[in-house]
This record gives C-alpha cells, structure tokens and sequence, in this order.
C-alpha cells in the first residue's frame, strides 16, 4: 500500500511539474505585457502603458479583426459541414463510408507545410476571389476544422440510440423536425465542443495561413511570427493576453450553458474534450 501511494504522490508531482512547463511561458508572456520596457525580452518595471497604446498599433488590430473575422466565418462553415457529414456518416453508412473517413484522417495527418503549399497552387490557378480578401484563408482553415467537427460530432451520433429518431418518424414528425427536435439538441454538447476546437485552430494556424493569405491581409499568429526575428513589443503580449482572456471567457460560458442543460462536471469535461 505504501509503495503505491509513493509511486501515486511521484506521478503527481511529476505531472504538476510538466503542467507548470507547459503553462510557464504563457504566464511569462502575460506578466511581460506589464513591462516597461520596449522589449519583452528585458524586465525594468511595473507599466499599463502598452495596454492603452496597443490600439494604435493599426497593423497590430487589423490582423487581430482578420483572425476574428476569419475564426467566426470558418467555424460557423465547419460546424455546418462536419455536423451534416457526421451524422451521416453515423447514420446512412455504406461502401463509401471507408473512403470518406479516409480523407477526413488524411487532412488531419498531411502536414500543414504540404497543405499551405498545395491549397496555394490550386488557388493560383483558380486565380480571381481565391486569391482575394478573406476566402482563401477561410478555406482553408475551413476545411481542417470541418474534419474535426466531424469526427467529434460521428462520435457522439454512434453512442445515440437511433430509436429516438425512429419514435419521431412513428409520431409523424418530418425528417426535419425530428432533426431540429431530437437529434440537434442530443448532439448540441458535440457541436459546442466541435465550435470551440475549430474556433481555437483557426486562431492558432499559422502555416497553411502564410502560404495561402493575400498581400495585405495578416493573421495576428502570423503577425507575431513575423516579428519573431526581431523585437517583440510588450503591446505584443497584452494583445495575446486578451486572446486567452477570450477563450477562457468562451469556456466558462458553454461550460455554464452545458451546466444549466443538466450535464456534470465530468461531462462537461468530456465534451470539451470531444468524448
């Protein structure tokens, strides 16, 4: 018995200690928008200013409205295209079904540099509003996240007892109102988990980004890796600040809608985590 607590207490110390490794730097980065300096890179003391002069940094905001513009657009297509493919996928299988899934896992796997590199000479050639604007980069971005929507939502759609729907139809409820009835509202806590993942990669892509985005429109990751060569400004770090401020926010707010639909912590849990 002791042995085991031993080796239980030695697994949880070491697990605090790579959660603190993994979360250091994002600590490191939030504290660094506090500087002084003109640099995160050196500490001289305690200062807001660069939370207030961050907003005149129009290159700065306008790549920050570019990956809000883009995450909102690409997450409402994904979430759109991978809840229709999923629940066919889960419901109306077939020969086809192996193929799909196929090409689902190879968007996931293919590295992005083979994506960023393949999308940017397909559009070329298509040239016109695939080279314009948003577009490019929302498809992109859309077509990675709708695979993961996908799987998310086929996951949840096997584990539901198909004589629901079955009972619904035996009612005389459309296919459309069994759907808006029963099926959307069982599979909501997937399509919720589904939003926030392809929500977060979209803001977090950078490589297929930079191959596919236009001149003048910038991402804020790929304006931040831009200046990875150079000097990083502490408005740099407040921004990023308000981008994980967001996301938490984000969180906590589904969390307590997923709560008021009676779901538990556990559960709650298990559908951020796509289970």
């Amino acid at each position: 018995m002791k042995k085991y607590l031993s080796i239980t207490n030695a697994l949880g110390a070491w697990t605090a200690v790579v959660i603190a490794f993994l979360f250091t730097p994002i600590f490191f980065l939030m504290a660094m928008s506090f500087n002084e300096f003109k640099s995160i890179f050196r500490w001289t003391g305690f200062s807001t200013v660069w939370w207030s002069r961050m907003f005149d940094n129009t290159t700065l905001t306008s790549s920050v409205k570019v990956s809000i513009e883009v995450a909102v657009i690409s997450t409402l297509l994904a979430l759109v295209l991978g809840t229709l493919a999923g629940l066919t996928l889960a419901r109306k299988p077939g020969k086809w079904t192996a193929g799909f899934v196929g090409i689902i896992l190879l968007i996931l796997v293919t590295p992005e540099i083979v994506d960023g590199a393949g999308q940017l000479s397909w559009f070329v050639r298509l040239g016109g509003p695939f080279r314009e604007g948003l577009t490019p980069i929302v498809l992109v971005h859309t077509v990675f996240s709708s695979a993961v929507v996908t799987l998310i939502v086929r996951a949840r759609v096997s584990g539901l007892d198909a004589r629901l729907e079955e009972a619904a139809a035996d009612l005389f409820a459309t296919p459309a109102r069994a759907f808006w009835q029963i099926t959307l509202p069982l599979v909501m806590p997937a399509v919720l988990s589904g939003g926030m993942l392809a929500f977060t990669l979209s803001l977090d892509n950078v490589v297929s980004t930079s191959f596919v985005s236009p001149a003048g429109v910038t991402t804020f990751p790929n304006y931040v890796f831009g200046l990875s060569g150079g000097i990083i400004r502490p408005e740099v770090a407040a921004m990023a600040t308000l981008f994980i401020g967001a996301t938490l926010l984000a969180v906590a707010i589904v969390a307590v809608v997923l709560r008021r639909g009676g779901q538990s912590g556990s559960e709650i849990a298990a559908t951020f985590t796509g289970n």
